[in-house]
């Protein structure tokens, strides 16, 4: 089974609580706080397993959570960080908001990638102690760690893509230029999911190629298997359009060509502009002088693209194909890597459990409360400009804000979050 696109759920840990502790030794008289701190939870961390094609290590487990930071003890003893637990995911993976589908991260690059911070560690009392309030009694609670859904979609990294209908040759292609092992027969849709293969073209250099499952008609609209996988094309700098020659099945290259092209600028236009090399497979069968054959070499001839006369069977022509194959890849673009589209604001938001927020107004200070922003304040550092320009944008895009002006506030009066006050300003 292969599978591209899953849900899954994270959450990291929470930080431990700080320790109310004195210090109690012989002989040494009034030793003061010695709560130690707590540790931080483990963090959630995604990695490019190089070795991995596909999602189906999520087909059963989709929760993943990190371990908690454990509580400070006393004679100053921290707590234990809590461990990271580490997804493994195929390269070309995208992690997409599922709510608005927009892409927090493209792990195209083999660099991890933190997709969840644990909670901050509380502080101990000892962190509390003043000259006028030397026996604090209190100490500070670990932050929760941040926890969310998120949607993994898997876009291969291939640089070239295989595409064509059912049964023309692109499994046999792909088995002859390169070392990889696909399926092969004679009937429609034997390839039921990508196949990727290296194809190696001397002193260390070579490409790799994914062979995509046969489209049909309607592929873009969601019929056939294709639909399911044209995404897989979209990294691809380069297409091979494999058309059978021979007219196998009562097929017409022509056609065949037009019709795939259709699919693709149904399904995305930039990627219908994509360069393209025409493999017509089949040729050791192929009736030159048929009308089929005229009709291909007319339609070549009018969109002017380059053209690969082979033969899986025989190995006909393999071998130009590749060197064609690796010139062109020279000469065009990178592989695209995707752009975040998740702004650290959207993430602070939409990575609480609960949204909720309150209001409530105490003789004229407007108190607001909510779980995640309890979580929120411990990310903030408070003596940062631009720390608080972020706060502040938080406030915003949460709806904070708004819900203070319902509840009448004015300009210049005190607003008390968790005990940062500040004056309200337009």
């Amino acid at each position: 089974m292969f599978i591209d696109k899953i849900k899954i759920y994270v959450k990291a840990g929470d930080g431990g609580n700080g320790a109310v502790s004195f210090r109690r030794e012989k002989y040494v008289a009034a030793g003061g706080p010695d709560g130690g701190d707590g540790g931080r939870g483990g963090n959630i961390i995604v990695r490019v397993d190089e070795g991995s094609n596909t999602l189906l290590s999520f087909r059963y487990k989709r929760k993943f959570v990190a371990e908690h930071g454990e509580n400070g003890k006393g004679a100053k003893m921290h707590g234990k960080s809590g461990e990271d637990v580490i997804i493994a995911v195929p390269p070309g993976t995208l992690i997409k908001d599922p709510e608005s589908g927009r892409i927090i991260h493209d792990m195209a690059m083999s660099d991890d990638f933190v997709l969840c911070k644990g909670g901050r560690g509380g502080w101990g009392n000892r962190h509390f102690a003043t000259p006028t309030r030397q026996i604090p009694r209190f100490a500070k609670s670990g932050t929760k760690g941040e926890e969310r859904e998120v949607v993994l979609e898997l876009k291969m990294l291939a640089e070239v893509g295989l595409i064509g209908f059912p049964n023309v040759g692109k499994s046999s292609i792909l088995s002859r230029i390169s070392s990889a092992k696909p399926k092969i027969a004679n009937y429609h849709f034997t390839t039921l999911s990508p196949n990727l293969g290296v194809v190696g073209v001397g002193e260390g250099k070579g490409f790799l190629v994914a062979d995509i499952p046969g489209l049909i008609e309607g592929a873009s609209e969601g019929l056939g298997l294709g639909h399911e996988f044209l995404r897989h094309v979209d990294r691809c700098r380069l297409l091979l359009h494999v058309v059978d020659v021979a007219c196998t099945d009562g097929r017409r290259p022509a056609e065949d060509i037009q019709k795939i092209n259709s699919e693709l600028e149904k399904y995305s236009p930039e990627l219908a502009e994509r360069p393209q090399i025409i493999v017509a497979n089949k040729m050791d069968t192929a009736d030159p002088d048929s009308e089929e054959m005229k009709e291909f070499d007319s339609l070549v001839k009018e969109l002017d693209l380059p053209v690969a006369c082979v033969s899986a069977v025989t190995g006909e022509g393999l071998d130009e194909l590749v060197r064609l194959t690796s010139r062109m890849l020279a000469d065009l673009p990178p592989v695209t890597v995707y752009e975040a589209e998740y702004t650290p604001e959207d993430a602070a938001v939409s990575s609480a459990d609960v949204r909720e927020t309150y209001v409530r107004v105490e003789d004229g200070v407007y108190f607001v409360e909510g779980e995640w922003l309890y979580n929120f304040m411990g990310q903030i550092n408070f003596d940062d400009y631009e720390s608080l320009n972020f706060f502040q944008r938080v406030l915003s895009k949460n709806g904070v804000i708004d819900k203070l002006r319902e509840a009448g506030i004015n300009e210049g009066d005190t607003v008390n979050i968790y005990d940062f006050e500040f004056d309200f300003v337009y």
